[in-house]
């Protein structure tokens, strides 16, 4: 997915990252938790939530001042919630949308419901997950976390924020590698345990009645952070809001759920189902030299060669059962369900392509993708052209997955070393497929 513009609202003295996507009637304001920024949205998973927001939406996303791309706080500083408040109304005007559906997740619930209580005229509606109106024990609130708790986690989120400390939290949605990734493009460690002591002292329960935007209240029944109870609360006390209850803890079909629910509640019809994630094997084409080729043979030979190459990676593709998704020009992007295919394709395309005089240089990895019509999304597409891009004349590279896969197929492999693929997080050990 294209990351759209970065634009910037200026909300006080504090200049606050936003960006625009979709283009649909209805306008939402996504108010983000702590682990979520606009880069990290650019990534699966946080990308997927807000395409299927574009599917019926124009939604705008920010990065809350202190995170981000987002000015940072001066020193010893917390925001209040005005403060967070009045970032929303300045990227709703940068944005030039006068009134629009909040969503409001963690820590951002609060600040939804503050907004809501603050400019009504400005809230069409409200949608929450995972939060609640007020995070700390008290004797009329029971569930929420004691002093003692929260100190600790204070702690430990400045003195290992960075490495991972949310993954408990996160992990059974967002890959437990990328928890690490998130947090650093949040905030430093003071800053983010500013930002969660503000949030600690966070207590809109007396507003929840001057609330009067419709409210949907999705919640999973054994959120590891957040209590079921809370969110019962800001049901029983919110006077527009219906709450639905999600069993077990949170997963990626809970997530699907709420999608589903969010769409259903904004636009009031039930949404066609998204198209499933399958794993499938991905191979990248592409020519070595294409565009020195081009200027030694001239437009219309070049053009003529580059459609025998076109037929002959076509010819494969159907003799090894693989599915064209698209070209780019002087290479395929091709999916696969079986590995071993996959490679034996790849090897008999470059056979190919040195029968016509080219040489061609093939990546391959095996992952779960997400089929967007006829076109595949996921990090596992972004991993194949990384791969892809390493190889050399002739050379079909593969990742430790796909090897792994093949055992048995009597497919041989040299190791190439481990390598960081470019906005892939971690690092991943590459094999060349042995003739």
């Amino acid at each position: 997915m294209e990351a759209p513009e970065t634009r910037y609202a200026k909300s006080g003295d504090l200049y606050i990252a936003y960006e625009v996507v979709g283009d649909a009637p209805i306008d939402v304001v996504h108010v983000p938790g702590n682990l979520f920024t606009l880069e990290a949205g650019h990534e699966e998973p946080l990308a997927g939530f807000h395409r299927w927001l574009e599917r019926f939406a124009r939604c705008v996303v920010f990065d809350k001042r202190g995170t981000g791309l987002s000015d940072r706080l001066p020193p010893d500083v917390t925001p209040t919630i005005e403060e967070r408040t009045d970032d929303i109304r300045a990227v709703m005007d940068a944005a030039g949308i006068e009134r629009a559906a909040l969503v409001g997740i963690a820590d951002g619930g609060p600040v939804a419901l503050f907004f809501a209580a603050t400019y009504p005229e400005r809230t069409t509606a409200i949608v929450l997950s995972a939060t609640a109106a007020r995070m700390t024990w008290a004797p009329d609130y029971p569930w929420a976390r004691t002093p003692d708790q929260i100190a600790g986690f204070l702690e430990s989120v400045e003195n290992e924020w960075g490495t991972g400390i949310m993954r408990g939290y996160v992990a059974s949605i967002v890959d437990e590698q990328l928890v690490g990734r998130y947090e650093r493009l949040a905030a430093t460690p003071s800053a983010a345990a500013r930002l969660y002591r503000a949030y600690f002292r966070t207590d809109v329960r007396d507003v929840l009645g001057a609330i009067t935007a419709p409210t949907l209240i999705v919640h999973n029944e054994e959120h590891p952070t957040w209590p079921i109870e809370g969110a019962r609360y800001l049901g029983e006390h919110l006077p527009t809001a219906r709450l639905i209850e999600l069993p077990g803890p949170p997963s990626r079909d809970s997530v699907q759920t709420l999608k589903e629910l969010i769409e259903e509640f904004l636009t009031g019809r039930h949404p066609d189902p998204e198209v499933d994630r399958v794993l499938k094997t991905v191979m990248f084409t592409d020519i070595v030299g294409s565009t020195d080729h081009a200027v030694q043979l001239g437009d219309q030979r070049w053009a003529s060669l580059l459609n025998d190459h076109d037929r002959a990676i076509r010819h494969e593709l159907e003799r090894f059962r693989g599915n064209e998704i698209k070209t780019t020009g002087d290479g395929f992007l091709a999916a696969f369900d079986g590995p071993a295919r996959a490679i034996r394709c790849a090897q008999a395309i470059a056979g190919d392509a040195q029968d016509l005089g080219l040489e061609v240089r093939a990546g391959l990895h095996t992952g779960e993708c997400e089929l967007r019509g006829d076109d595949l999304a996921g990090i596992a597409v972004h991993i194949g052209a990384r791969v892809a891009s390493l190889a050399g004349p002739g050379e079909v590279l593969v990742t430790s997955t796909v090897r792994d896969l093949v055992a048995g197929s009597g497919i041989e492999f040299a190791d190439r070393g481990s390598h960081a693929l470019k906005g892939v997080p971690g690092e991943w050990q590459v094999l060349a497929v042995q003739a």
